[in-house]
């Protein structure tokens, strides 16, 4: 369809005296749409909500077009992945995906062709004959993935859908969703963690405590993160003259010593800080062990961006 996939006004949902989401009014676009927050901002809700699993409780939304809420037309054109495990343990992946076609008013040979299609697409064609309760954790979330888009919707919901991936299954299910927008698919993939959404697209909504923080694109977002100091945490054996070298540094605000053998470093370029990094640990020679950095926390990031 042309236009906005989703539009939301004014969209709130409670829970008693719990806020999930509130006063949301977002338009997304057709493609690949990540939504991004720390846990508890919202996201799942939302999600429920595009897919009618939840009435809201003020405001309007309008998926595809139509309202969501029990509306049976509309739950043939999406797939939703939850977050939650509930898989039918004592069924084959291939079953759990069968009978859920069959739900949907598939015939039972057009869900099987369907359920071992789905099934192969998400790599789980060598293992979908044997019992969801054997399946590792990412197995099963390819599964629910599986089950998702076996029915050929228009739009795709996925909760968290990289979760509990191993690096070469999260490669081959980003490639997925990158064919299934080719295909003329559009996605709302789910995520707390900035690098995962940003290797998938260009498009992200930030929610924060129930509430639209920012939409745009990946460097519009990180023009507003511009001023929020990063942090890295670096273990090492000579900590001190280490961080005595950090520190002179003229992007770097701060270097906190953690025990005997760990700095924790706040700098306002990220970037620039690694670019220069290595000339003073070659300089220094402080044994570095390992180094993080805090760009998925995610949490500290909404913080700033709320202040």
């Amino acid at each position: 369809m042309s236009g906005p996939i989703i539009q939301a006004e004014s969209l709130a949902r409670w829970y008693g005296e719990v806020i999930g989401l509130s006063d949301l009014s977002v338009e997304v676009e057709p493609g690949i749409t990540g939504l991004l927050g720390p846990n508890g901002a919202g996201k799942s809700t939302f999600m429920r909500l595009i897919v009618g699993e939840l009435r809201p409780s003020r405001g309007s939304l309008r998926v595809l077009g139509m309202d969501p809420f029990a509306n049976r037309a509309l739950y043939k054109r999406l797939g939703f992945a939850p977050q939650q495990d509930a898989l039918f343990e004592d069924m084959t992946g291939l079953q759990f995906v069968r009978h859920l076609l069959r739900l949907g008013g598939f015939s039972r040979s057009e869900a099987t062709q369907r359920a071992a299609r789905a099934m192969d697409r998400v790599g789980l064609a060598d293992s979908m004959d044997r019992a969801c309760k054997g399946y590792s954790k990412g197995m099963r979330q390819r599964t629910r993935l599986a089950q998702a888009m076996a029915h050929d919707p228009e739009l795709l919901v996925l909760d968290e859908p990289l979760t509990g991936l191993d690096p070469v299954a999260r490669r081959q299910a980003m490639d997925l969703f990158r064919d299934l927008v080719a295909e003329g698919k559009s996605l709302i993939v789910s995520s707390h963690v900035l690098h995962e959404v940003q290797s998938l697209t260009e498009t992200i909504v930030l929610l924060h405590r129930g509430r639209l923080l920012a939409k745009g694109s990946v460097g519009e977002i990180r023009k507003l993160l511009s001023n929020h100091p990063r942090e890295v945490r670096i273990r090492a054996h000579r900590t001190r003259p280490l961080g005595t070298a950090l520190l002179a540094m003229e992007h770097v605000r701060r270097v906190e010593l953690i025990g005997e053998d760990s700095l924790l470093v706040r700098t306002d370029q990220l970037e620039t800080f690694f670019e220069a990094l290595p000339a003073v640990i070659e300089r220094v020679q402080p044994g570095v062990e390992a180094m993080t950095s805090s760009d998925a926390d995610l949490e500290s990031v909404f913080d700033f961006l709320v202040q």
